[in-house]
């Protein structure tokens, strides 16, 4: 296993904010990156924010110069990925270009497209049909392509729909959560009582670390670990278990998205996504866990940690 030393995290996002916070956790500070160099919330002692442009390669190499590992975590605004998420990995891997460095994508599975229900594993070819779908599959062919041991070793790890401390712009955050909580419907997309894979945030950012310190992992696309799939409806009814109050549920279906993206783009962009709702969405992690073993946090655990992030935040504001 390789010892991580010196790690840059470009992004300084929900996921971004996360594998900072393990890595503080096992003695290691890390310097984050963003545009403007600033961070909304305090940072544990030797952890460091860099201002940087990442569309320009230049500014990559100089604030990645030295770096052992190097995770990307930034993205565009959602509803801009097709024409900013290529030049934006387009100029990373020109900026860490012969460096040597380990590069850690952390992706999701949008490539793969609808498959009917079947386990989405890493060995199912990338069929999306919708802009955001084939951009994630130009973007992992990017990455995976740029991988030449000696000059610059690429790691992809693919998350599902997250849910976890900071993660608000999700399915299962403040739609979800900060709802609950403060006494509201909770809007939910699609059939909830169909099976569900949800990534604990935590999980996921333990497993890019695990992947970045596996030379055996490189070059490669892993889907990380995950609780045993459920139902939406039985992840909502563990979410009232926590919260000691029922929540009452309100689904919105294809047509509704339609109606709501008029309004709000955000949502108007998920109905491509909506297949995921729609029918079965289970995730294979099996890979990842017969080479690295078990890293998912069971469901209990998870939301009563992420319960308790969305009622801290709460009682700040």
């Amino acid at each position: 296993m390789a010892e991580i030393e010196r790690p840059i995290i470009l992004g300084t996002g929900q996921l971004g904010l996360t594998i900072m916070e393990q890595l503080t956790e096992h003695g290691i500070s890390p310097r984050m990156v963003n545009r403007s160099g600033q961070i909304g919330e305090a940072l544990p002692e030797g952890v460091t924010v860099a201002a940087a442009d990442l569309y320009d390669p230049a500014n990559v190499k100089a604030v990645c110069a030295g770096a052992d590992v190097v995770f990307l975590c930034a993205q565009p605004p959602y509803t801009e990925w097709p024409e900013k998420f290529p030049p934006l990995i387009d100029s990373v891997l020109t900026g860490l270009h012969e460096s040597g460095t380990t590069l850690v994508f952390g992706d999701n599975l949008y490539m793969y497209g609808p498959t009917g229900g079947a386990p989405i594993s890493e060995d199912l070819p990338y069929a999306a049909t919708g802009h955001k779908g084939k951009t994630r599959a130009l973007i992992a062919e990017q990455l995976l392509n740029a991988h030449a041991p000696g000059e610059l070793n690429v790691v992809i790890g693919r998350g599902s729909d997250f849910f976890g401390p900071r993660v608000t712009d999700s399915s299962v955050g403040d739609l979800l959560f900060a709802a609950a909580l403060e006494g509201k419907t909770v809007n939910l997309l699609g059939d909830i009582d169909l099976p569900h894979t949800y990534t604990y945030i935590r999980d996921f950012a333990r497993a890019l670390i695990t992947l970045a310190e596996a030379p055996e992992a490189y070059g490669q696309a892993w889907h990380v670990p995950n609780a045993p799939t459920q139902s939406t409806r039985a992840f909502v009814e563990q979410v009232e278990a926590q919260i000691g109050h029922p929540v009452k549920i309100r689904t919105a279906g294809k047509t509704m998205l339609t109606i709501l993206g008029w309004f709000n783009p955000m949502l108007g962009e998920m109905k491509e996504m909506y297949y995921e709702f729609s029918e079965p969405y289970i995730v294979d992690d099996s890979k990842y866990r017969a080479t690295f073993g078990n890293g998912a946090t069971p469901h209990e655990e998870a939301i009563r940690a992420t319960v308790a992030w969305y009622q801290s935040r709460a009682d700040e504001g």
